[in-house]
This record gives structure tokens, C-alpha cells and sequence, in this order.
């Protein structure tokens, strides 16, 4: 942008979920209780990984990389949004929308990148059990995560200035955060560039880590299938149980928002549909991780009895 459209667009003002107060007030008490819920269960799986030298894996260490990611992603936007519900005024300086849209977007591409790498450690595990401690050993696992995390920067950095090179002629943004769509309906020109880019995007951080998961999991349901034991395919089944519903939670969510052709967009459909990938996904990662699975629930007994002796 112009230095005289970055002084004319020195905030922007966020529209949010409802103008009504009654209604912002329910929500306020509602989102506060899912984003100490969404917070506090990621950190406690980070922390019971650090603690509990059971859980120093790569499966939990890409957990813990994953717990790490949603508490950053939540930060990102939904403090923000808890303020605006009490707030007459709901605006956000020009820097900060940037920031916001930088931050939230890595690590929304860095977690798809990484349900992939989880999914080839799940891949690794059940179909090359002999070989899993070889292959997914420390370093390629730091690599990995790494990667991951990399890969989501780039590929925001690239959306991100790409987006506010822009001419804006508005700053009045239907959303309840600077989302990169919702940005793009502020533009004096054609966004269609940006359009493709975020097309083009949308393949490379969604469609490939998706294509790898159902690999993965093609092939580790085709071996499942192939132990005679009816215990053990339950428990390889429960196994990665957990990452298929993190998995189409987060990959069905994205799809929708970024890979549906524009013709049939809806600001308000893409907004709630924004709100459960910010919301209520990370929230739900820890839950299903936990309370499915008996290794970090044992865990968490193994680490309250030390906390409780040691008082």
C-alpha cells in the first residue's frame, strides 16, 4: 500500500460475531471458558511430556510440538476477540492485523504440516514396528518438526505481504479477526492473483499433508486388517484412533474455507466456520489426545502422585 493508505488504514475495525450486547455478553462467558480449556489442556500435555519420561516418544513428542502450535494459534486471535466482546469500540491498529494475520496463519499451515509428519510416524509404527526406533529417531523428529514449523513462516510470510500490498478503499472488516479472505473484501482492485495465490496455497499446506495422511492411513489400515489377533487391531485401531479425528477435524475445516470455489463463499459461513478451526479445534486436540489415550492419563496420575508427596 501507499504511505497515504497505510495513514488513512491506521486500524481497522472488526464487525465480530453479534452487535447485540446480550448476546456478546453469553459469548464472552462461553469463549472464556473454551479458550482456559483450549490453554490449560495444551500446556498440561506439554508439561506431562517434559515431566513423564514414559511419554519422551516421537508420537508425544509431535503432541507436544502440536499442543505447542494450538496455544500459539489460540493467542493469536482469540484474547482479541474476548476483549471485543466487552468493547464499544472493536478496532485493531494496522501493525497489530498484521501481526495477527502473520502469526495465525504459520501456525494454521504449520499444523497441517504436522498432522502429516504424525500421521508417517503412525505409518512407521504399525507398518515398519521393527524398524520404527531406526527410522523416527531424535534428530530426524527435530527435522521434522522443524520443517513443519518452517514451511507454515514461509508460506505465511508470502500470504501475508502479498495480501497487504494491496490498495484497501475499507477498514471495516466482517470478521471477528484480520482473516485473509476477509482481508481480501477490502481491496479497491481485483483480488484475483491473491485468489489463485491462496488456491495455489491452499494445495500445497492442505491437499499434500492430506494426501499423506490418507497414504499413511491406507496403509496402516491395510496391515491392521492383516493381524489375526482381534485384540491387536483394536488396539491399533484406538491407537490412531485419535489422530483421525484431530485429522478431519482440522483438514474438512480448511477444505471448506480455503478450497471451495469463491462463487459459493459466504462472509458469514467462513466466519463461523474460521471460529470452530480457532475455537473449538484446539480445544478438542487435547481432550481426544487425553482422555482416549491410557498413556497420558496414567501419566498424569504418575506426575500428580509426585506433586502430592513431595507436598
Amino acid at each position: 500500500m501507499g504511505r497515504g493508505n497505510q495513514t488513512w488504514m491506521s486500524e481497522f475495525i472488526l464487525l465480530g460475531l453479534s452487535s447485540l450486547r446480550e448476546t456478546q455478553a453469553s459469548l464472552f462467558v462461553l469463549f472464556l471458558a473454551m479458550y482456559l480449556v483450549t490453554v490449560l489442556g495444551n500446556l498440561l500435555i506439554i508439561l506431562l511430556i517434559r515431566l513423564d519420561s514414559r511419554l519422551n516418544t516421537p508420537m508425544y513428542f509431535f503432541l507436544g510440538v502440536l499442543s505447542f502450535v494450538d496455544v500459539c494459534y489460540t493467542n493469536s486471535t482469540v484474547p482479541q476477540m474476548l476483549v471485543h466482546f466487552l468493547s464499544a469500540r472493536k478496532s485493531i491498529p494496522f501493525y497489530g492485523c498484521v501481526l495477527q494475520l502473520l502469526i495465525s496463519l504459520a501456525m494454521g499451515s504449520a499444523e497441517f504440516f504436522l498432522l502429516g509428519a504424525m500421521a508417517y510416524d503412525r505409518y512407521v509404527a504399525v507398518c515398519r514396528p521393527l524398524h520404527y526406533a531406526v527410522i523416527m529417531h531424535g534428530e530426524l523428529c527435530l527435522r521434522l518438526a522443524a520443517g513443519c514449523l518452517g514451511a507454515g513462516f514461509m508460506n505465511s510470510l508470502m500470504q501475508t505481504i502479498i495480501t497487504f500490498q494491496l490498495p484497501l478503499c475499507r477498514n471495516v472488516v466482517n470478521h471477528f479477526a484480520c482473516e485473509m479472505l476477509a482481508m481480501l473484501r477490502l481491496t479497491c482492485v481485483d483480488p484475483s492473483f491473491n485468489k489463485v495465490m491462496v488456491a495455489f496455497s491452499g494445495f500445497l499446506v492442505i491437499m499434500l499433508p492430506c494426501f499423506l495422511v490418507l497414504f499413511s492411513y491406507g496403509h496402516i489400515v491395510a496391515t491392521i486388517l492383516r493381524i489375526r489377533s482381534a485384540r491387536g487391531r483394536r488396539r491399533a485401531f484406538r491407537t490412531c484412533a485419535a489422530h483421525l479425528a484431530v485429522v478431519s477435524m482440522c483438514f474438512g475445516t480448511a477444505i471448506f474455507t480455503y478450497l471451495r470455489p469463491t462463487a459459493g463463499s459466504s462472509a458469514e459461513r467462513e466466519k463461523r466456520v474460521a471460529l470452530f478451526y480457532a475455537v473449538v479445534t484446539p480445544m478438542l486436540n487435547p481432550l481426544i489426545y487425553s482422555l482416549r489415550n491410557k498413556e497420558v492419563m496414567s501419566a498424569f496420575r504418575r506426575v500428580l502422585g509426585k506433586f502430592s508427596e513431595k507436598g
